[in-house]
């Protein structure tokens, strides 16, 4: 969300599992079991393709947004990892390759920089984006920031939440929106839970917010009716 004019600027895709017998899973209970599994990187593109064909439905019906899909090291780092993209992009001519971002994960174990440093700039002339997410919980974080082109940088929630009483993570806070400013990208806090830290991050310079302060995850269908709904409730409560 921007926190000024109220708007929806994007979503993010969140995976979910269906089970049989133990319900709607979260990414912790079966993510971790195949992340150096081959099996990964067929989760991953099915997510990429699940969000581009949802772009498309959305599209459809007459509304635009981007979406945003987190992908792994080894899938990031397959030999063929720009040409499975543009094969997947072919699959959904009508949507724009910028209305997608692709997020890195700040601790991603990425073994070799100049290798995702070329695949990032190859995505990049295609039109497709990329973020840096959970920013600031590794150790490799300016090395990054340095050599990897990203539109973006996201805040780990683990700042954002304790802000409004750490001093210490205030201080965090205040230099990443410097850093994102000094390397021109563009930071979007993560796990805004309250008005209070929506107002202090504007105060801060970051307009660009999501958590459960706006909506808890929800199915994509229904997306457009939460829209309607809160451009209403913040047409009559905005500042």
């Amino acid at each position: 969300m921007n926190l000024r004019t109220g708007q929806l600027v994007g979503v993010e895709a969140l995976i979910r599992w269906q089970h049989l017998t133990k319900g709607l899973l979260a990414p912790v209970a079966f993510l971790p079991i195949v992340e150096d599994h081959a099996l990964a990187i067929n989760i991953g593109e099915w997510v990429i393709d699940t969000a581009l064909g949802q772009i498309e439905a959305w599209q459809v019906q007459g509304w635009h947004v981007p979406v945003s899909v987190n992908v792994g090291a080894r899938q990031l780092q397959q030999a063929n990892f720009v040409a499975r993209l543009r094969t997947l992009l072919a699959r959904h001519p009508d949507v724009n390759p910028a209305d997608l971002t692709l997020e890195i994960l700040e601790t991603s174990a990425l073994k070799d920089i100049p290798y995702a440093s070329r695949v990032i700039e190859e995505c990049h002339q295609m039109g497709v984006t990329f973020a840096l997410d959970d920013f600031g919980t590794g150790y490799s974080s300016l090395t990054y920031l340095k050599r990897l082109r990203v539109a973006s940088l996201k805040i780990d929630q683990s700042f954002v939440q304790n802000m409004l009483d750490d001093p210490d993570d205030l201080a965090m806070l205040k230099g990443i929106i410097g850093m994102a400013s000094a390397f021109k990208c563009d930071v979007i806090a993560e796990g805004v839970e309250t008005v209070a830290h929506g107002t202090l991050l504007m105060e801060l310079g970051c307009d660009l917010v999501q958590g459960y302060c706006f909506a808890r995850p929800m199915p994509a269908q229904d997306l457009p009716s939460w829209v309607v709904d809160w451009a209403s409730e913040w047409g009559k409560n905005r500042p």
